[in-house]
């Protein structure tokens, strides 16, 4: 086993993708389960709050940095079986590498999450989704390590709680650690492709996992939103989409309607109705490229917000919360923050 290096003060905003942040009170980097167990010990013999981070595309870290132990998963492993369609993946891979491989070995299911950022480990907990897929679909169980008694196992779908972008550990945090994930694809199959804009895409093309994941890269390209932008793409420090699509009652949806007119809205499988959030922005009195000093919204596509440089966290939450406050004042909605916010800055 590789030694564990526990660090003290180290600035956290280059582990994430806006950059912003202050720094943990102690850090390690976690390549081995063995490192993770030993780290969680000493945890728990000082005394110290345990916070985990994965890729920190979809986090907050606030100005004043986090206290306690900081933990990175690095851990790496990857396998797939092209007859059987069954892929396992550990918590440090990269999420997008793993989409990358399924597709080459010709498995359906995830194609559509191409170029989403972050690892593994972070996918099930977000329930991640984008162009019509979510992760849930295709999750067959999720290894995970009890905080307290440092026990592993398996967690069948059944058993996860996954809504939209919810998860049993993201209502339920600081319990358990998800080492890896195990996904049932389907071998050479045809991708089901119904979300509008990858259909235009596509123009009539026959989708295969590959075609899908190219023209979703693509899609993603042009709104800024993969992390291999060029530096010098103002848009480039984000973590995506900043407002989760608000999710209301068939009544508040004609409610709404009502107010807004061409709202677009989309019927859910329970009665209720997924609300557009950067529509509801977009008609609030923001505008793409709106700038705040160091902080806005991107050019490319109103649900993100940007770090233009130079910036703090509180400056960003502040625009956030003159958008929802525009929202809010003109629809009646409530736009709820995607990333999950870290430290205990209020």
């Amino acid at each position: 086993m590789t030694a564990l290096k526990i660090e003290q003060g180290v600035s956290l905003a280059p582990y994430t993708s806006l950059e912003l942040g202050g720094a943990a009170e102690h850090f390690a980097r976690i390549h081995e389960r063995d490192q993770l167990i030993e780290a969680l010990s000493w945890a728990h013999k000082a005394g110290q709050r345990v916070t985990m981070l994965g890729g920190g595309s979809n986090v907050i870290v606030s100005d004043s940095g986090i206290a306690g132990l900081v933990l990175r998963m690095e851990t790496q492993g990857l396998s797939l079986d092209s007859t059987s369609g069954r892929v396992t993946a550990q918590a440090g891979e990269s999420w997008d590498t793993l989409v990358e491989r399924s597709v080459a070995a010709e498995l359906s299911g995830i194609e559509c999450m191409s170029g989403i950022p972050g690892s593994v480990g972070a996918a099930p907990i977000q329930n991640i989704g984008a162009y019509g897929q979510e992760l849930s679909q295709t999750v067959k169980a999720v290894e995970v390590l009890d905080m307290r008694s440092l026990t592993t196992r398996w967690v069948e779908r059944a058993a996860c709680g996954f809504s939209y972008r919810h998860s049993r550990w993201k209502r339920d945090p600081g319990q358990e650690v998800v080492l890896a994930l195990q996904l049932q694809l389907a071998p050479l199959a045809r991708p089901h492709v119904h979300y509008a804009e990858l259909v235009r895409a596509l123009a009539g093309a026959e989708p295969t996992p590959l075609r899908v994941r190219q023209h979703v890269l693509e899609l993603r390209r042009n709104k800024s939103m993969l992390l291999e932008v060029a530096s010098s793409d103002p848009n480039r420090r984000s973590v995506g989409s900043f407002f989760l699509n608000p999710v209301v009652s068939a009544s508040e949806a004609e409610r709404v309607r009502a107010l807004a007119g061409e709202l677009p809205q989309y019927p859910q499988a329970d009665g209720t109705v997924k609300l557009s959030a950067a529509w509801l922005i977009e008609h609030s009195g923001t505008h793409k490229g709106e700038r705040k000093g160091a902080v806005g919204v991107s050019s490319r596509h109103s649900l993100a917000l940007v770090h233009h440089g130079g910036g703090t966290t509180r400056a960003l939450l502040d625009l956030a919360a003159e958008l929802r406050a525009r929202v809010q004042k003109n629809f009646g909605v409530e736009l709820e923050i995607e990333p999950q916010r870290l430290g205990s800055d209020p």
